[in-house]
């Protein structure tokens, strides 16, 4: 077996994975970063892992899980990929560049639509072909609002809070499965997911016990502060938002994919701070098939003479007629992902644009 070369690990090497994580990524932590990733560091998923030893240990790692995401456009077949380190001795030496190739080359292999992750180094994964694209807007709930002047908001007397991740999984899918875009889970999911340590869960019943809204604050190590996943009903998740405000005893952020329009409209009612930022950092892997999509959809808007190709490194889009060329994968990442509208564009087609994509903080990698 070469050394220096990015390579699953064998079963047996998994735990020194997880040592080599932990050490690395999570000193100081009483939990394991496997007790924090519960889907990307399982049997099925080791495959899909890449490693780097130099002289016998490890030195470099990356993950890869795939993910597919309901849109109304369809299934999305997405390649997330994170835990992406080097042992700082060995830093500087291309090894996170090999690495993330062999990661991008488990997405083509894999068939993925395109590939994200969440990091701030972006001039270094811009090198590799990633672009910020996509659209996340964040409320931060600085002061509590007036919920008693909301006629349209459940009173706080008839809803029963409840901080624990003793809940059942159906009742959460239930709510889950309401969201127009995610990933497609199974309660078995939402139940390995109850069990991430530091993250704290939140539920609202009405009087019959009923679920009718729930929400999920901090991750492991990361999202501490923010509401990265929620679910139910705008009158419900409103006082869930305040009491948890109210708990916590200093800002929190919600965090909400841009098609949450209802949410959204309320929540700019509050005396909220409000951002707009990227969902993450995105590759297109396979054009032909997300191009694909992005047509049938425009054939079910009616757009019949929609037009979205490759001509080489270039994408043509609108009608045959009345085409734009987009030359720069930052063009044409935004025009798919968002959040920036391409002016020259017709505005007909601009109804196929963006893909209403989101991925909730549970399945990020």
């Amino acid at each position: 077996m070469s050394n220096d070369e990015p390579r699953a690990p064998l079963e047996s090497e998994v735990p020194e994975v997880i040592g080599f994580l932990d050490h690395l990524l999570r000193p100081e932590r009483n939990w394991s970063i496997a007790a924090e990733y519960p889907q990307v560091f399982t049997a099925p998923n080791r495959e899909n892992l890449r490693i780097i030893k130099h002289n016998g240990p490890i030195i470099a790692h990356a993950a890869t899980k795939f993910l597919i995401i309901k849109t109304h456009f369809g299934l999305f077949k997405v390649a997330a990929i994170g835990s992406v380190v080097t042992d700082p001795n060995h830093r500087n030496l291309g090894y996170s560049r090999s690495i993330m190739n062999s990661c991008l080359q488990i997405a083509e292999e894999g068939c993925a639509d395109f590939a994200i992750l969440w990091s701030d180094l972006y001039d270094f994964y811009g090198k590799l072909g990633f672009e910020l694209a996509g659209r996340e807007i964040s409320f931060v709930i600085d002061q509590l609002p007036d919920l008693a002047t909301k006629s349209d908001l459940l009173p706080m007397h008839e809803l029963r809070i409840v901080q624990s991740p003793k809940v059942a999984p159906e009742a959460i899918l239930r709510l889950y499965g309401q969201h127009p875009c995610g990933t497609v889970r199974t309660a078995e999911d939402i139940r390995r997911h109850l069990t991430i340590p530091n993250s704290r869960v939140y539920t609202a019943w009405d009087r019959s016990n009923q679920l009718r809204a729930y929400a999920i604050e901090g991750k492991g190590g990361d999202l501490k502060g923010y509401i990265h996943e929620w679910g139910g009903g705008v009158s419900a998740l409103l006082p869930l938002f305040a009491h948890i405000r109210r708990e916590a005893g200093q800002p929190i952020t919600v965090i909400a994919p841009s098609h949450a329009e209802n949410l959204i409209r309320h929540l700019k009612e509050w005396p909220t701070l409000v951002h707009e930022g990227f969902l993450g950092m995105i590759r297109i892997i396979n054009r032909r098939n997300l191009f694909l999509k992005i047509t049938r959809r425009a054939k079910q808007l009616g757009l019949h003479d929609f037009v979205i190709e490759s001509e080489g490194d270039q994408v043509r889009v609108g009608t045959a007629t009345d085409l734009v060329t987009l030359s720069t994968p930052t063009e044409i990442t935004r025009l798919i992902f968002g959040p920036h509208p391409i002016g020259a564009l017709n505005p007909t087609y601009k109804e196929s644009f963006p893909i209403p994509m989101w991925i909730w903080g549970w399945d990020s990698v």
